[in-house]
């Protein structure tokens, strides 16, 4: 059964629970969000996220699309996520589903905003000397999948959630995910503890990209262009500064206010 039937979808009980955590952390950080009107009201999204060590960066920023729009991000997890069963059922209550071209290509045709980190585990394991860069090297899928269903792609990056962690490159690691895909990395956090650092977090939001009409015959070509527009624009967003103003700071209006797609079932 695909995991994108209607028992996977986002439950309010677990929104609650990620909310009680993620307050916490938008008043730490000072969380910010620049460009937020560049997410479309309504339609198919593919949203394009840059994966820090961290991750919950990610939430925040969910949370913050949540509460502004009424939009619940469907992310693509690594399907590491999904063989603890705890873990895995808490993942799909909160509206995760595993990274594959099918699960993401289910939601976008039910007109969803999907949120996806080509780079994945592997983007999220970068050292110190690629902070602030990409691990995107051959991941083209995203990329197709956006060309195939005719969705726009609105990328998102927050250069300074690379700073909460320091992240040491070591052979261990390196050899742990080629073998096993699993992470095993050397950090360290504030001071001497794994403490996130109190570094102030804004997300950038790039206007949407719009794919061409797709051309079987000379998709390659498109989807290289595709792939090279949206690596320059993660770039940009990696190398833009803290505007210094509070764009959004949330919440504004209650969540889950739009259409059905976007609404988490109240029964669990």
């Amino acid at each position: 059964m695909p995991e994108t039937e209607p028992q996977w979808q986002p439950s309010m009980g677990a929104y609650r629970q990620v909310v009680r955590v993620m307050r916490p952390l938008q008043a730490y950080h000072r969380h910010h969000v620049a460009g937020m009107d560049h997410l479309p009201k309504h339609g198919r999204v593919l949203l394009v996220v840059h994966h820090t060590f961290a991750t919950y960066d990610s939430f925040l920023l969910g949370l913050a699309l949540t509460e502004f729009s009424g939009r619940v991000p469907r992310g693509l997890s690594d399907d590491l996520l999904f063989k603890t069963p705890l873990v895995r059922t808490f993942g799909r209550n909160i509206g995760l589903v595993p990274a594959s071209p099918g699960a993401a290509r289910h939601l976008l045709e039910q007109e969803q905003v999907v949120e996806v980190a080509p780079g994945g585990m592997w983007e999220a394991l970068r050292g110190q000397r690629e902070r602030y860069q990409t691990r995107w090297e051959r991941r083209r899928g995203f990329v197709r999948l956006a060309l195939r269903t005719s969705t726009p792609l609105v990328l998102a990056a927050c250069r300074t959630a690379d700073d909460l962690y320091t992240v040491y490159d070591n052979p261990f690691t390196r050899e742990a995910y080629a073998r096993w895909h699993l992470p095993f990395p050397l950090v360290r956090g504030l001071g001497p503890t794994l403490l996130p650092r109190p570094v102030r977090l804004t997300h950038h939001l790039a206007p949407p990209i719009t794919p061409p009409p797709h051309d079987p015959a000379h998709e390659a070509e498109q989807i290289e262009a595709l792939f090279t527009t949206c690596q320059a624009t993660m770039n940009r967003l990696l190398h833009t500064a803290d505007p210094g103003i509070c764009v959004w700071r949330g919440p504004p209006a209650p969540p889950f206010a739009t259409s059905s797609h976007s609404t988490p079932s109240a029964s669990r």
